[in-house]
């Protein structure tokens, strides 16, 4: 194997570092070669173990199986592994296979893992959150306490020296082997003509592909990569008819044991296989008998969005780091064929690795095992990528509901940090640092969180089991635990329906207990069915049995109930018959009849869609009586007063409400004055100011304040002119407007306030700015004819004055605003009030223009005075008549 050649370096940096980082291509042989190879180095003490860490419990019990084998020994002996429920150890074991959610319970249980000389973090390049959260501790254990601990970081596609720089580690680096294959892109015209859609893309192509294949290729077996286990079951559906001496095989996580090993185990002689695999099947093992892999080109991954705090299944194109990973399963042991069911033009699009799941995932089983290290800030621990704060603050706030974690009250923390200074040296940092949590506070976690750590379970399923359990209902809350945390039991018996099964999650309660669908048409996933119960059995059994739980339970447990411990976030009420409204205020889609539809409250377990258009998958139905009994404390009663539209009135109501959800209401007769202003001010903020008793004073006011906000922005007295536009009105009214509310509850009683002092009382000047106002902008003009003239202002940049020209009889020069700095733009009207001519220059006026306005007018107001010399006339707003 090409990994021998780097050994000699390995043995040297391990004898030298207590961290290495070990770069080897796959088929280097690394995961079965290096174990080994430790047990014989010399900073080993004989007693102590190794522990090696797979991303999966197939690759778990694959590499301890081909150690042992290298060995001659059977599993748990020298070789051992342990997984989620299941374990083969003994006391000779002396290299111990493991997931890497286990090292984090042994971690947690002996911060200083005594015992084991090494931790090895095979295939760390797919960056699972357990791998991060595993390296961190293991750094910070071997810091602290274990300075001789070695760390192996081994990794197929990872850019090691970035690695290397930031442990800081030596980088070791083997060759790879792989024989020589031939791959193969999709015909761009024929993926031209492919539907857009993931599933049914793979649907028309793995099939024919297969079939293409196995008459190509006449010898060796096909590997399968498609993302999700639906993808597996259609093509399986698809390929039924295959030749008698083919052997059809899926792989998931989900598969009992002994179902995995027949799809690795090597072909019968005269028989071979099609292995239909999801990505478990990327890293790790080498499948015996593959030739050819066709490789579909897509993955589900989890995503995680802060915003809503939903988590979906999205199907996404393949990177390009496990697009080579799975090639190379073709290649490991002789020549081989990959046929990719994409475009080579496709292919350079591709991301060139996937990104870490700690910036995608629901980070809350990561917080609480922080918090039970100690370390509730995350950066006081070392991240190749540190958890993005929204996500990590929204999982602590998450566990503060469930009680897994509770403030630290400032005497506490006064107490720690003078603790942390008495102890802290350079290299260290403070544990906990109050300005970092989306609350403004730091958190320890509690008992019950504690428990909850120790159950394997996300949060929210340990919440769901400890709670249920103090109820008197732990065997159906492990039950349904039990369904939450694996795939669905439930589909339709009919092999070409493909739609989800009904989403009410009492009916696979009652299949896991019966063994039989619940309705018909439905079927069981036999397999699922029987890990459901093992897991539930297990969970069981490590509760034990309350004090004060009831002797005989339920034989109907409040399944809606159990659902909301776990998600009380998605406590939903409903809207419509196929809307829900969330307890956070968010829209889901649910066709409440599939569930029940008499209900008026649910609990929605999964959701699925987008985060913009989420839909319920799973939900159960509860009683408000139960809702209110178990979320006493949220429940909050509040006065609510709006504005009716339709009555024109204000009208108020007492509510209690769960966060967006309503349990009840009653009318008041007597809001309180401040709600009802409220509730005024709040419906012409959304109306618009345009709703008040604009009159034309008022009016008239708010132009003559726009006009020195754009002439003068800043008064004399060096008080600025406020904006005075509607959209900043409408913004402030509750501070303008506010105080004269008082009292009124109709709209019709506002609308008979005058704005003119309300908004006189926005200038901060005050009196003197007023005067101000008065004498740069005034409201009208004494003209020589003694009229006092009202401006127009809706033209800030030419206030208007129109005037009967006989009025400006006298009057050589033009008049002006803002101190004489701004001429105003004169309407001179005839006698009788209509436009006769516009101008900005009244001397040249009457010089010019006067003449043939006079020759047009004069003989239709003969009574009206039009003298040669207008600049020397007196000036009259009466006839020649009064004027005698």
């Amino acid at each position: 194997m090409p990994i021998l050649a780097a050994l000699p370096a390995l043995r040297a940096a391990l004898a030298a570092n207590s961290r290495v980082v070990l770069e080897a291509p796959p088929g280097a042989g690394k995961t079965t070669v290096v174990p080994l190879e430790l047990l014989a180095a010399e900073w080993r003490n004989p007693d102590d173990k190794i522990l090696v860490l797979e991303p999966r419990q197939l690759a778990v019990r694959g590499a301890a199986a081909r150690l042992a084998q290298l060995l001659g020994e059977p599993v748990g002996r020298t070789i051992g592994y342990r997984v989620r429920l299941d374990s083969k150890v003994s006391k000779d074991t002396r290299v111990e296979v493991i997931t890497e959610g286990i090292l984090t319970r042994m971690i947690q249980d002996d911060p200083a893992l005594e015992g084991v000389a090494a931790v090895v973090f095979d295939e760390f390049h797919e960056r699972s959150l357990n791998a991060d959260l595993g390296l961190a501790l293991a750094l910070d254990a071997q810091a602290v306490l274990r300075p001789e601990l070695r760390i192996l970081i081994m990794s197929a596609t990872l850019e090691a020296q970035r690695l290397g720089q930031w442990l800081p580690a030596p980088v070791v680096s083997s060759a790879g082997f792989l024989f020589p294959i031939d791959t193969h892109y999709l015909d761009p015209r024929r993926a031209s003509a492919l539907p857009n859609k993931p599933n049914e893309r793979l649907a028309e192509l793995v099939p024919k592909q297969v079939r293409e294949a196995l008459t190509t290729h006449p010898e060796g077996d096909i590997l399968v990569f498609l993302p999700g286990v639906g993808d597996l079951q259609r093509s399986a559906r698809k390929l039924e008819s295959l030749a008698d001496n083919i052997d059809l095989h899926l792989l998931h996580g989900e598969l009992p044991l002994e179902t995995q090993d027949a799809a690795l185990r090597p072909a019968k002689a005269g028989r071979r296989k099609v292995i239909l695999a999801t990505s478990i099947a990327e890293t790790s093992l080498t499948i015996e008998g593959v030739r050819v892999v066709i490789d579909g080109g897509f993955a589900r991954v989890p995503r995680f969005v802060p915003r809503t705090g939903f988590t979906t299944l999205e199907t996404v194109p393949v990177a390009r780091a496990a697009a080579d990973q799975r090639r190379g399963r073709a290649g490991r042991l002789g020549p081989g064929t990959c046929y990719r069911l994409w475009t080579e033009a496709e292919h350079h699009n591709l991301p060139a690795h996937r990104p870490p799941e700690i910036h995608t995932a629901d980070l809350s089983s990561l917080a609480l095992e922080l918090a039970l290290w100690g370390a509730a800030e995350p950066t006081s621990l070392r991240w190749l990528d540190v958890p993005p704060a929204a996500a990590f603050g929204q999982a602590q706030e998450l566990l503060v509901r469930l009680g897994a974690l509770e403030l630290i009250k400032n005497e506490e923390l006064k107490i720690k940090n003078e603790g942390d200074k008495a102890g802290e040296t350079g290299a260290q940092q403070p544990i906990f640092n109050s300005s970092f949590l989306i609350f403004n506070s730091p958190v320890k976690p509690t008992p019950h969180g504690r428990q909850l750590a120790t159950l394997g379970l996300p949060p929210r399923l340990g919440h769901l089991v400890v709670r249920g359990q103090e109820l008197g209902h732990g065997a159906a809350a492990a039950s349904l635990a039990a369904l939450l945390a694996e795939r669905d039991l439930l589909r339709w018996a009919a092999p070409t329906d493909t739609r989800p099964a009904p989403p009410d999650l009492r009916l696979r309660l009652e299949a896991l207990q019966s063994g039989r669908p619940p309705l018909p048409g439905l079927a069981l996933h036999h397999a699922t069915l029987q890990r459901v119960r093992d897991v539930a059995r297990n969970l069981t059994g490590r509760l034990g049995k309350p004090a004060n739980s009831p002797t005989h339970q339920s034989t109907h447990p409040p399944v809606g109930l159990l659902t909301a411990l776990a998600y009380p976030d998605r406590l939903a009420q409903r809207e419509t018959h196929d809307r829900l409204r969330l307890v956070t205020g968010q829209r889901v889609s649910l066709n409440t009849t599939d569930v029940d539809p008499q209900a008026t409250f649910f609990a929605v377990a999964h959701l699925a869609g987008t985060a913009s258009a989420p839909r319920a998958t799973l939900a159960a139905p509860l009683g408000q009586d139960e809702l209110e009994l178990a979320f006493a404390d949220q429940i909050t009663t509040t006065d609510e007063v709006r504005y009716d539209a339709t009555t024109q009135r204000v009208t108020g109501r007492r509510v209690r409400r769960l966060g967006a959800l309503l349990l009840d209401e009653k009318v008041i007769g007597q809001p309180d004055a401040v709600l009802v202003a409220r509730a005024l001010l709040d419906y012409l903020q959304e109306a618009g100011v345009s709703k008040l008793n604009w009159t034309p004073a008022a009016r008239q006011l708010q132009q003559r304040l726009a006009f020195l906000g754009q002439h003068f922005p800043v008064a004399e007295g060096a008080e600025a002119w406020p904006a005075f536009d509607d959209a900043t009105l409408a913004l402030e009214l509750a501070d303008w407007l506010g105080p004269h509310l008082a009292g009124l509850k109709t709209l019709d009683q506002v609308q008979r306030l005058d704005l003119y002092e309300p908004l006189l009382a926005r200038l901060p000047g005050g009196w003197n700015q007023r005067q101000e106002l008065d004498r740069l902008a005034p409201a009208a003009l004494e003209v020589p004819s003694g009229s006092h003239i009202t401006l127009d202002y809706s033209d800030a940049a030419a206030p208007v004055l129109a005037v009967k020209l006989q009025e400006l009889f006298g009057l050589t020069e033009t008049p002006t605003v803002m101190a004489g700095r701004v001429p105003l733009l004169l309407h001179l009207l005839s006698p009788g009030g209509r436009p006769a001519q516009v101008t900005r220059d009244l001397r040249s006026f009457w010089e010019k223009g006067y003449f043939e306005v006079r020759k047009d007018l004069k003989g239709r107001y003969p009574r009206h005075p039009w003298p040669d010399k207008p600049m020397e006339h007196i000036p009259t707003k009466l006839t020649k008549r009064r004027l005698g």
